[in-house]
C-alpha cells in the first residue's frame, strides 16, 4: 500500500468503507483536533498527544483510542483487540456498510477529548509500589511490539525510570524520537541506559 499524505488519500484506498470512514472524519475535523498521518494512517492530535486513529482493513474499520481504557463506554462497544498486547488502546470497529451512529461516536470523540486534556495515562505497576509514568512514544511501542515489550518489563523499575525520563526530558518530538530509536536495542539487550559508566 503507497504512503499517504492526507486523511482523504487514506479514505480513497478503501472504497468499500468510504461512506462510514468519511462521516467520522468529519466528525473528527470538527474539533480542535489536529489532524497528522503516523504510521501511515490518520491520526487526530491535541497537544502533540495522540488521542484518536482512523484505521480501514479488508473486513473492518474503526476508531482507534488511545486512552480507550478510561472511556465510560456506556454503549459496550469498545473493544481491546489484542488483550495480551494493548493496555489503553480500545477500538470502535464496524464491520458492515451501515452508517456509523453519528450521536455514538461524538460521544465518545468528545470523552476522548476531555480526557487528554485531564492528562489521563495509563501507568505500568512496576515490582515495588510505585507506578511508573510512560511517555507516549514509548508506550505507543510497548503497545505494538510484545517481544519490545516483554524486555523492558524484565527490565529492573530503576531502568524503566531512567529510559523514560530519558525520553521524556527531550523538548522537540524529533529528538524523542531519535532517543527512543537509540534506546530500543538497548532495552532489547537488557541493559540500562548509563550502565557502561557504571561498571
Amino acid at each position: 500500500m503507497s504512503d499517504i499524505s492526507t486523511v482523504e488519500e487514506y479514505i480513497d484506498q478503501y472504497p468499500q468503507w468510504s461512506e462510514g470512514l468519511s462521516l467520522i472524519a468529519a466528525i473528527l475535523e470538527r474539533t480542535e483536533m489536529v489532524p497528522t498521518i503516523k504510521w501511515n494512517m490518520p491520526v487526530y492530535t491535541l497537544n502533540q498527544k495522540n488521542v484518536i486513529g482512523l484505521g480501514a482493513f479488508k473486513w473492518h474499520y474503526g476508531i482507534w483510542f488511545y486512552n480507550g481504557v478510561f472511556l465510560s463506554d456506556p454503549a459496550r462497544v469498545l473493544i481491546n483487540a489484542q488483550k495480551e498486547k494493548t493496555k489503553a488502546l480500545r477500538q470502535m470497529r464496524f464491520t458492515t456498510i451501515d452508517i456509523p451512529d453519528k450521536a455514538l461516536v461524538e460521544f465518545y470523540v468528545s470523552e476522548a477529548i476531555d480526557l487528554e486534556k485531564q492528562g489521563k495515562r495509563l501507568t505500568i505497576k512496576n515490582q515495588g509500589t510505585d507506578q511508573l509514568q510512560v511517555p507516549e512514544l514509548l508506550n505507543d511501542m510497548l503497545n505494538s511490539d510484545q517481544g519490545f515489550k516483554t524486555r523492558f518489563i524484565d527490565l529492573s523499575p530503576f531502568k524503566q525510570k531512567e529510559y523514560c525520563e530519558y525520553i521524556d526530558s527531550a523538548k522537540r518530538d524529533q529528538t524523542k524520537q531519535t532517543r527512543l530509536n537509540k534506546i530500543v536495542p538497548m532495552i532489547m539487550a537488557g541493559v540500562g541506559l548509563n550502565e557502561k559508566y557504571r561498571s
